[in-house]
């Protein structure tokens, strides 16, 4: 039986149905054991691949400009925005800051986070009950869905990426020396996604509502963050509640590192990433006490 996929997609093939079918994993469906966890994600890694890989390919399938789009959409954001808010609006980032192409650059580096966050947050709550067949009739590691939204929202980030440090060196010259240190940046952001993608897929499945939820929630969190202006904007009395968000923290040090040349916060890097990884674990152990309800439900 083919693997269905979300709407929208090419249902999978007998013949690829073979390649993603899976060989008992380490990890049973009672497991919490972040190790059985590592190891399962280790032990079905080429099917995540594959699976990350189909996303991305069917994302754009039988468009004209196929996977050019995923330059497209991001360019056509870049000047939309920066018209509207440093022509429109005069709007300029301050702090020697002043010119128009850094408040380009400014607000895209936050939106290019936000954006991995939100198309990754806005699929999770389809992620099980889009795909009914995995639970009952097939025997599948349903954890991995969530590594494979990542990693498939990754791509996205990625491109992005490459956008802003394109349009960097066409500008301003070399990108400054710690842009290297991006991983360090996106390790927390993954591990962060990945928990908050477990316990949302879950909880979708019970709740179906959730997906409205987390449309408004992810709208609330974009304009409750700095990213279409600096955090040093915000009062002083409200700034606090500001660095509540966890996006706060991600989009200034991203900014940090890849526009103004600074070293990242080592300290609150390392606190940040700790909390990440307790995220991470305890979304996963929602996902893994909830998934035996799940049949009963779909």
């Amino acid at each position: 039986m083919p693997i269905q996929g979300p709407p929208g997609q090419t249902p999978a093939t007998p013949a690829q149905d073979s390649n993603l079918m899976l060989r008992s994993g380490p990890t049973s469906a009672s497991s919490i054991s972040p190790l059985a966890l590592c190891a399962s994600i280790w032990h079905h890694r080429a099917t995540i691949r594959a699976l990350a890989r189909r996303e991305v390919q069917s994302k754009y399938r039988g468009s004209v400009l196929g996977v050019f789009w995923s330059l497209i959409n991001p360019l056509l954001m870049l000047a939309i925005y920066t018209f509207v808010f440093s022509e429109i609006f005069r709007m300029r980032w301050g702090g020697g800051l002043d010119h128009p192409l850094d408040f380009a650059l400014m607000l895209f580096t936050g939106m290019i986070i936000f954006g991995f966050i939100s198309e990754t947050l806005s699929r999770a709550p389809h992620l099980i009950t889009g795909n009914p067949n995995l639970v009952k009739k097939i025997v599948f590691p349903l954890e991995i869905s969530a590594p494979v939204a990542v990693i498939s929202g990754l791509f996205q980030l990625m491109i992005g990426l490459a956008l802003l440090l394109l349009v960097f060196t066409a500008t301003k010259g070399a990108p400054p020396a710690t842009t290297l240190l991006f991983p360090v940046i996106a390790i927390p952001l993954l591990l962060l996604t990945l928990g908050a993608t477990w316990f949302i897929s879950s909880l979708g499945v019970f709740i179906r509502d959730i997906s409205q939820l987390i449309a408004h929630l992810l709208m609330v969190t974009m304009f409750l963050s700095p990213i279409f202006y600096p955090i040093t904007a915000i009062p002083e009395k409200f700034r606090a509640f500001f660095y509540l968000n966890p996006l706060t923290f991600l989009v200034e040090q991203t900014r940090r590192i890849l526009i103004l040349g600074l070293q990242p916060d080592w300290q609150q890097l390392i606190a940040f990433t700790g909390m990440s990884a307790l995220v991470c674990y305890l979304g996963f152990v929602w996902f893994q006490f909830t998934r035996r309800g799940f049949a009963d439900v779909l």
